[in-house]
């Protein structure tokens, strides 16, 4: 029979264990899933085949170390940051591996956004990391604060209702803001209109690997609109009604979407419910033109229009990442698999040749890709 302490202990050890996995990752998207999630990533049916990156990159891709002048031939692309003055030191680390690893044999330019103006101090310390163009924005008030339209008072209720649940950056409206602007506002800026790629890096990340091929013309020669690096389980209780917009959007919007699209990423059950499954958008290569494009701007408006951003706490990561699934070719999804990358505190590290290839330092056993809680399994099964 049980003791009174041992019922005790043991409820302790229930409670602080589910604690640890609905709040593993600090962004909050880590894996609040069902039995029923876990065996579908354990198992996936249909023909046997393997995802496009794992098929090795053309040679012509590919040029050595230490080359005095990068490829000729280029992609109209940047490097895109959002940050604030206060995050200099994340940025410098940042954006200092991304030279190291890659950009000094390719001289892409860089483009910083604030909600604020840059200080001389951001802008000495970014330049001397760089021999690119280096260009700062200030993002327009209208892109960046919650809209006048929104209900002030059921909207902070929503904030104080996910405080007291305990999610992560539930009580916070520059989170919101910064979720809506890189859903639908980023790719509009002046200072990016002229691009057709990007490349987005936040503060406090890690590259792990050198890498000696041009990333941007891979998105531009095959076709690719979105490349990720990881990808995960988003935090229920961010979103309850995303998905259900997504349907309404779906139903009066028929047309958009083409055949062979990667809505099984995204749901279990031929879109009925939406698995939570999406690409983390701290990092992304990406088409501008695609986001800018009819189907993903009417999306981004009509879900702007029901307030799911600051009435919830929609993120950019699942918006970006139906939108894509929905909206452009399985096959024009692409896994960058060679960039070893982390962000706090999930990595992904390549593993064998590549990892060797790229002179990786990070620990190959540290890889997040088929972990119980990342979804790159149901990515490979769209090609399966």
């Amino acid at each position: 029979m049980m003791t009174p302490m041992r019922y005790v202990l043991l409820v302790l050890i229930i409670i602080i264990s589910l604690h640890y996995i609905l709040s593993f990752s600090h962004e909050g998207y880590g894996n609040a899933t069902s039995l029923s999630n876990i065996r579908d990533q354990l198992h996936f049916g249909g023909e046997k085949g393997a995802p496009p990156y794992k098929t090795p990159l053309p040679d012509e891709y590919i040029h050595p170390p230490k080359v005095a002048n990068p490829l000729e031939r280029k992609a109209n692309a940047t490097f895109v940051i959002l940050a604030r003055n206060s995050d200099i030191q994340g940025v410098a680390m940042s954006m200092k591996q991304a030279e190291d690893r890659f950009n000094k044999e390719f001289n892409y330019p860089w483009v910083f956004l604030n909600e604020e103006p840059f200080n001389d101090e951001f802008k000495k310390r970014t330049r001397e990391l760089t021999d690119a163009e280096v260009h700062y924005g200030l993002i327009p008030k209208e892109d960046w604060f919650q809209p006048d339209w929104i209900d002030e008072d059921r909207a902070k209720a929503a904030r104080e209702k996910m405080v007291k649940d305990n999610v992560i950056y539930g009580g916070s409206l520059p989170y919101r803001n910064m979720c809506r602007f890189n859903s639908g506002f980023f790719y509009r800026h002046e200072l990016l209109k002229n691009y057709r790629y990007y490349w987005r890096v936040e503060p406090n990340v890690q590259f792990f690997c050198d890498l000696h091929y041009d990333p941007f013309l891979v998105m531009q020669d095959q076709n690719k609109v979105y490349g990720f690096t990881v990808s995960l389980y988003e935090y229920a209780a961010t979103i309850p009604t995303l998905w259900q917009e997504v349907k309404n959007f779906l139903k009066e919007n028929p047309g958009l979407m083409p055949g062979d699209n990667a809505m099984k990423f995204l749901s279990d059950d031929g879109g009925e419910t939406y698995n939570r499954c999406h690409f983390w958008s701290n990092f992304e290569i990406g088409d501008l033109d695609f986001w800018r494009g009819e189907a993903y701007s009417k999306f981004f408006d009509y879900l702007d229009s029901k307030g799911g951003f600051y009435y919830e706490r929609w993120g950019d990561a699942p918006v970006h990442s139906i939108g894509a699934a929905l909206f452009a070719r399985k096959d024009q999804i692409h896994f960058f698999n060679d960039i070893g990358y982390r962000h706090e505190p999930f990595q992904h590290c390549p593993q064998g040749e590549a990892h060797s290839k790229g002179k990786c330092w990070c620990s190959e056993k540290d890889n997040f890709d088929y972990q119980w809680y990342s979804c790159l399994k149901r990515y490979d099964a769209l090609f399966q």
